[in-house]
């Protein structure tokens, strides 16, 4: 029992304690270093399966929780916990994190001590930001997690890599400068009602209320910096330049983990923060999720470079998942939240063949494959069932999340359920265009006839990828189980701290009334 007592802090320094010893390793031991991350990063995840086993899904509200005085004089705490919201994104940060520095291998063979030094770091502020119960706690985390990523497209990207990162950094940053702003006017919002200056989440959501106007404003700064992040339709643009630059293993962290740190402040922040503005956003932002959706689709199908059509996919099932977080219902958040780590496994393992393949090949253009299946017979199969599980085939991870969400979608409003539903159909074309175009027909290319199959250390990343697809897909309340009091609670403050009632029942006005949004007393 005491060992749990502080396990949020040994899964959130473990990585960071890694990569001080780093510091003291000569850069020429290349594979101890390699080996010593690849430790390190599996101590970690097995302190996250320890969390995900010892986690309560019975008890509401926060578990393990750790709230020490950092800067008492400004009342800065290191307030850290978890509830069913955060605990899958933890387990899924450190589930990538092996998998990821196994795929650097071969990869990532210059500078690799600075390299392995940066990503312990990025680690490091993931982890804070999905744990931080703190507003400037989990302000420094997320900026904190800017600069290493920063260095990783910019060192180790490809030929437009400075581009790209320096446009990462630019709008990151300006999202990040919204939000410090936010807080801090809640920070002296919070010490008007109580005469005592505190960053604590909980508390400032207890004891404010928050006048309209002032939320829409609010709602602004954090939102911003969030869909940015997400990124939100039409925020969207620095993610293409930023996947396709960046190296295998940066894309996977990319994809599988940085994105959802803006569906995950959305939950977290705006929904119970701001209340009123969330539920009367619902048509402005569902308009939005959907136009990334179906944007993000027909950008897909256009691409000829496999890791850019991959990148607007992205942008796609993002979309999705704030379509759900916004329906306000037990359902779509649900969806929303499983969805998160859906995107994270599936589109992380596409990220990954891609690079396996161009390993081989050193071109991503789809035209230049073809026949695959005759000379890479594993690497088909196992593309194939990420490739059913990203457009959510029935029996695969992807196909749950979706379905939650556009049950959630469809609660709230039916156009913007079937809006959703035509981004489902347009994800099965591109993919399945793209399967076809990449593993079947004849070989046309003579340098593909020599292609080698799946080596055991590439194996070795991608099994686990594929059981967690078919875990998730085949067995989902072991996952959506936890999440189920995490939901409530975020429905319930929502609720409470709601004021704005409006009665109609049109497709571009949200009809705002307690038995719509989960009922609550049903489902305890």
């Amino acid at each position: 029992m005491n060992f749990y007592v502080n396990i949020l802090s040994y899964i959130l320094f473990i990585p960071f304690v890694g990569m001080i010893l780093l510091a003291f390793i000569h850069k020429e031991h290349v594979r101890f270093i390699r080996l010593f991350t690849i430790f390190i990063t599996v101590v970690d995840f097995i302190l996250a399966v320890m969390l995900f086993i010892g986690f309560s899904p019975l008890r509401p509200g926060l578990q393990f929780v750790v709230n020490k005085a950092w800067v008492p004089a400004y009342g800065i705490s290191y307030f850290v916990g978890v509830d069913g919201i955060s605990l899958l994104l933890i387990v899924l940060t450190t589930f990538l994190s092996p998998l990821i520095i196994l795929s650097t291998w071969n990869s990532i063979k210059e500078h690799v001590k600075e390299f392995m030094i940066l990503y312990l770091l990025l680690q490091t502020g993931m982890l804070g930001v999905f744990m931080s119960l703190d507003l400037i706690l989990f302000y420094v985390f997320w900026e904190a997690m800017l600069i290493p990523m920063y260095f990783i497209i910019g060192v180790w990207g490809g030929p437009r890599r400075i581009y790209a990162s320096v446009k990462f950094f630019l709008y990151t940053m300006f999202g990040g400068a919204l939000m410090l702003v936010g807080i801090l006017v809640l920070y002296f919002m919070q010490y008007n009602v109580t005469g005592e200056y505190t960053f604590d989440l909980y508390r400032i959501i207890k004891v404010i209320n928050i006048p309209f106007g002032t939320q829409v404003l609010l709602f602004l700064t954090f939102g911003i910096a969030f869909a940015i992040k997400v990124p939100l339709f039409p925020f969207h643009t620095w993610l293409p330049d930023a996947h396709v630059e960046a190296p295998t293993a940066g894309s996977v962290i990319l994809a599988g983990v940085l994105l959802k740190m803006g569906t995950y402040g959305f939950l977290r922040f705006c929904l119970p923060l701001f209340a009123d503005v969330s539920i009367l956003a619902f048509p402005v932002i569902a308009s939005l999720a959907v136009i990334g959706i179906i944007y993000g689709a027909m950008m897909a199908l256009a691409q000829q470079d496999l890791k850019k059509l991959v990148a607007y996919s992205s942008i796609s099932h993002l979309g999705f998942v704030v379509l759900g977080i916004f329906s306000l219902t037990e359902e779509g958040l649900t969806g929303g939240i499983i969805q998160m780590v859906n995107h994270g496994i599936s589109t992380g393992a596409l990220f990954l063949m891609v690079g396996m393949l161009y390993e081989r090949r050193h071109t991503r253009m789809i035209d230049d494959f073809g026949g695959l299946a005759k000379q890479m017979p594993v690497f088909s199969t196992f593309f194939m069932i990420v490739m059913l599980s990203s457009l959510g085939l029935p029996g695969t991870n992807g196909f749950v999340g979706e379905f939650l969400i556009l049950i959630g979608t469809f609660m709230m409003s039916h156009l913007f359920g079937v809006l959703a539903t035509v981004g489902v159909i347009l994800t099965a074309v591109y993919m399945l265009w793209m399967y076809q175009r990449v593993v079947f027909g004849k070989i046309t290319h003579s340098e593909n006839k020599d292609l080698k199959d799946l080596n055991a250390r590439e194996i070795a990343i991608l099994v686990p990828l594929i059981v967690m697809i078919l875990w998730i897909g085949i067995t989902p309340l072991v996952f959506t189980g936890k999440t189920s009091k995490g939901v409530l609670g975020v429905l319930e403050t929502v609720m409470e701290k709601k004021r704005i009632v409006h009665n109609t029942d049109t497709h571009n006005k949200i009809k705002v009334d307690d038995s719509k949004y989960l009922v609550l007393g049903k489902k305890q």
